[in-house]
This record gives C-alpha cells, sequence and structure tokens, in this order.
C-alpha cells in the first residue's frame, strides 16, 4: 500500500511550529527533520523516513530558500512524488516575494480560513485575476501529478492569523480541506 502524503513548499523554523500544530490537529504525521532552509535531506532520505512514520498521512516539507530556479527542495520534492511507494494527495503551495512565473493554484486558502478559486499573496490576501501562487520551491508542483494544490500565504505568519502558539488556524484548515478533498 502506497504512503499517502501532503508537501508543503516552505521549511522555515516558523513553518515547522506551524506544521508541526496542524498535522496533529487533522491527524497526521509530520517529518520534522525535513524542515530546513534549505530542505537538509535528500529525497532519498526523505522517503525512507516517510516510509517508517508511523501512520498516514505524512505531512512533508521543502524549501528552497529563495532560489528562483531549481533548487534543494525541489529536488528532493521531485524524488519523493515520483516513489512507487508514495502517493501525494495534495500540497500547501506557499506564497513568497520571490521574482517567478508562478504556478496555478486549484484553489487557495485566504488568512481569514476562507477557501477561494484564486490565489492569495504573502500575507494570504487573495489576489485579483489570477489563479497563479508565486513560490520559490512552487514550480516543480506542475510537473508532477498532484491532485490538489492549495495556494496558501507564508505559513506561521499571515499577520498573526496562522500563528502556531494560537493553534495554527489557516495551516490547520488548508490541510483538513485538502484531506476531505479525497486524501483519506
Amino acid at each position: 500500500m502506497r504512503r499517502k502524503v501532503i508537501v508543503v513548499t516552505d521549511g522555515d523554523s516558523i513553518a515547522r511550529k506551524t506544521i508541526e500544530i496542524a498535522a496533529k490537529n487533522v491527524g497526521a504525521r509530520t517529518i520534522s527533520a525535513s524542515a530546513g532552509n534549505p530542505t537538509p535531506l535528500t529525497g532519498e532520505q526523505i522517503v525512507k523516513l516517510i516510509l517508517q512514520a508511523e501512520h498516514d498521512p505524512v505531512v512533508v516539507m521543502f524549501d528552497d530558500r529563495g532560489h528562483p530556479k531549481k533548487g534543494k527542495g525541489e529536488k528532493a520534492l521531485e524524488v519523493v512524488a515520483k516513489h512507487p511507494q508514495i502517493e501525494v494527495i495534495g500540497a500547501l503551495a506557499v506564497a513568497s516575494n520571490t521574482e517567478v512565473s508562478g504556478i496555478k493554484c486549484d484553489f487557495a486558502i485566504t488568512k481569514e480560513g476562507e477557501i477561494i478559486s484564486g490565489a492569495v499573496d504573502k500575507n494570504g490576501t487573495p489576489l485579483v485575476n489570477t489563479k497563479n501562487i508565486s513560490g520559490d520551491t512552487v514550480d516543480v508542483l506542475e510537473e508532477l501529478e498532484i491532485p490538489v494544490i492549495v495556494g496558501i500565504g507564508d505559513i506561521g505568519k499571515m499577520k498573526g492569523k496562522d500563528a502556531y502558539y494560537l493553534g495554527a488556524k489557516i495551516t490547520t484548515r488548508a490541510l483538513q480541506f485538502i484531506l476531505s478533498y479525497g486524501g483519506r
């Protein structure tokens, strides 16, 4: 049986704390060792940790540390997503100020927790007339077969609306949405 994984394109220390809380809120496991800015592990190392996780779904973080081209996080994400024992059930595409063309997300979640059909910026504010989300680790998502890509502002931040010490409400809602979309 393939392991169900949700990928997140952020991995700084605040994102890690937020993801850990949000994953716990939805009954998921987190590969905390995947956090880092940039991603400190190879794709192969992350696969090994996913396969050892106690249960599904497993949430994994990837980060390119602002690298506009395919950086360490995207390369690791590619390996994980293409592994035959792993099924990526969704992705949280995190907005950043990196100058890239971005990718089309299926949905986005605002800093108020509203699911929209457009995109959001780093603060979780809806963008007008676009479904594209820009971020340093998102470009590879278009090359992979991921059933739902949800755009989200800067995890753990969004003007305090997603603070980990307040329960990571926005990230929790985004993970719940992916799971309800067909991930369980």
